[in-house]
């Protein structure tokens, strides 16, 4: 069984990741890739769908206590037992040619007798690898993967599992190290864990160093902008939105998506927390797989793509897994990819007009980009679309779709009149003129002074608290304020922003059974309220959105209010990002009535 969403912490190579739970237990790794099947999914199911666990014979299952090694991806697990304590050291190296997984098990006090297991199922849990051994090392072999799981410490297989039980005593270390690399290839170097453990602390700390952040939120703007790296596909700058595939947003229901993928939608806040804290080098490598993932016919453009900028990421089914909690179906891949979203166009130029003015300088094809993906909008930009959210339900009018086409017309009329780029800005100020007076027409409900989520609708949806950030309206309009008093008053549940109401016959949800707060459109209501002059209430809201996260900093998609836990993909890159950006917002509000300057 596997530990609740937010028992879990992150290591990772920056190309791809595990979580390790409470208990000691890998539950979930793909290798080589993020996008890889996993050889570790008990996350979605139990241990026989693979996982590999140390700890004390004599513990509790969970640990007496963990954390990251200060400024780093390095997990510390801790437990307390009668003979003694122990601690194991989790971390992934910054890759340089396979993947590797360490675990270093450290003797603090006494001698404490230790267990180890290891399960190795490829491709989701479904395949029972071929093991042997080769001296000190066990050897896994299925189709294109290969396994070999190095330690001095001899483990023998029993019953499709590798086990062992060895001590270690006060001031003792001993290593397990797995590395994959593919089958038809030899064994790769072996890897000296200790040196391996110094090489990656040192590389998790200097780059800590670049940041530029160093007021009272520090401890969280850094742990969320190191899940941010821990994200980025190193080759590419593509960030995927979570290392996960199909965490329930409700458990026992149907909402599973995989989310190894990087979202359009994710592009300008990501640049902006990265610019702001001082990491100009990541910052370009994300608006260059953007650049990359984008090129082509404006009207392929998609809503996500893969970490190497793939199109084709068809969504199927594992059957064989019972999911997370028994939540069904395990989705693998994500059918979202075909769906028509028009806010990805200003998503996209409002990225890259916000990489120029911080001074990422472009080249001449990048504006080419823009420009094509601005007349194809001119064509387009009316019809109804899926939405930010995705939605499965019918095509709508939606707001915030319009608002982004805004934003795309209003980019490209500031980037000619801004930077001297060449364009037709007249016919592009009447287009940006068009769409504004269109959504407060048809989008803006006058007796509840309020946008709504669509024309004609009555309902709301948290992405009209981005109506004034994106500056389509300013903070200080009465009807952006009144939608701020609107959202707060009807869309949250236990002081948490829903993203908008899934029942009802209004409904464009499409799916049966609901889901939780959405942590991104909590962080943006915090910021709205910061926006508006009500300081007390955002930092409020903030410090409550900190104390939802894991005892290692971490944050889910979503929180369940009623069943007090984090639920959805793990951690979220959504989540992290609002974190930091509202979190600048609140030093820099500060910093202003210190007198001082931004």
């Amino acid at each position: 069984m596997p530990g609740r969403i937010e028992d879990y912490a992150l290591i990772g190579d920056m190309q791809t990741a595990a979580l390790v739970s409470r208990d000691g237990s890998v539950d979930w790794l793909c290798l080589p890739y993020f996008d890889s099947p996993a050889c570790f999914t008990a996350l979605l199911g139990d241990e026989q769908n693979g996982n590999w666990w140390i700890r004390p014979a004599a513990a509790e299952p969970h640990a007496t206590r963990r954390r990251y090694r200060q400024d780093t991806l390095i997990l510390e697990t801790e437990w307390e037992v009668p003979e003694g304590a122990v601690r194991v050291i989790d971390f992934m190296p910054p890759r340089t040619d396979s993947p590797h997984l360490v675990r270093i098990v450290e003797g603090l006090r006494g001698t404490v007798r230790m267990n180890t297991a290891l399960r190795l199922r490829f491709d989701y849990g479904s395949v029972v690898p071929w093991i042997h051994r080769d001296g000190n090392e066990v050897v896994a072999v299925a189709g294109p993967d290969s396994v070999w799981v190095s330690s001095p410490v001899p483990m023998e297989g029993h019953n499709f599992s590798h086990d062992a039980t060895f001590t270690v005593s006060a001031g003792q270390r001993v290593p397990f190290v797995l590395t994959w690399h593919p089958s038809h290839e030899t064994e790769s170097a072996h890897l000296d864990a200790e040196k391996s453990l110094s090489r990656t602390e040192r590389f998790w700390r200097n780059w800590v160093e670049t940041c530029t952040y160093d007021d009272q939120y520090r401890e969280p703007v850094i742990r969320s902008l190191i899940t941010l790296k821990a994200l980025t596909f190193s080759p590419t700058g593509g960030i995927v939105a979570a290392p996960t595939a199909s965490l329930p947003e409700e458990i026992g229901g149907v909402r599973n998506w995989d989310y190894r993928y990087c979202w359009l939608r994710d592009a300008t806040i990501t640049l902006e927390a990265l610019m702001r804290s001082g990491y100009t080098a990541e910052a370009r490598e994300w608006r260059e797989w953007l650049v990359r993932a984008v090129a082509g016919e404006p009207q392929h453009m998609q809503i996500m793509y893969g970490i190497r900028g793939e199109r084709r990421l068809s969504e199927w089914t594992a059957d064989w897994l019972p999911g997370y909690e028994n939540s069904r179906p395990v989705r693998i891949g994500n059918a979202a990819v075909g769906q028509h979203q028009l806010d990805v166009y200003g998503e996209v130029m409002d990225s890259l007009h916000l990489a120029r003015r911080s001074g990422l300088q472009g080249e001449e094809h990048i504006w080419g980009v823009q420009r094509s993906l601005v007349n194809y909008l001119e064509w387009c930009w009316d019809e109804p679309d899926e939405g930010l959210w995705e939605v499965r339900g019918p095509r709508q009018q939606f707001v915030h779709s319009k608002v982004m086409a805004w934003v795309a017309a209003d980019r490209a009329v500031r980037m000619i009149e801004e930077f001297g780029k060449e364009g037709p800005v007249e016919r592009w100020r009447a287009l940006r003129d068009t769409i504004h007076a269109e959504v407060c027409e048809y989008g803006f409900d006058q007796q509840r002074n309020t946008f709504t989520q669509y024309y004609g609708s009555k309902e709301l949806d948290a992405s009209l608290l981005l109506i004034p950030e994106v500056g389509f309206l300013p903070y200080d309009d009465p009807r952006v304020v009144g939608t701020i008093e609107a959202i707060q008053r009807d869309l949250m549940d236990d002081g948490f922003v829903l993203r908008y109401h899934t029942a009802g016959d209004d409904s464009v949800d499409g799916l049966p059974g609901q889901e939780g707060a959405f942590l991104a459109c909590s962080f943006w209501l915090a910021n709205a309220l910061l926006s508006i002059g009500r300081v007390g209430e955002a930092r409020e809201l903030f410090h409550r959105l900190l104390s939802l996260r894991n005892d290692v900093g971490l944050l889910a998609e979503e929180y369940d209010p009623h069943g007090k836990r984090q639920v959805g993909n793990f951690p979220q890159a959504f989540s992290h990002v609002p974190l930091v950006t509202t979190a600048l917002n609140l030093s820099r509000h500060d910093g202003m009535r210190r007198g001082e300057t931004d």
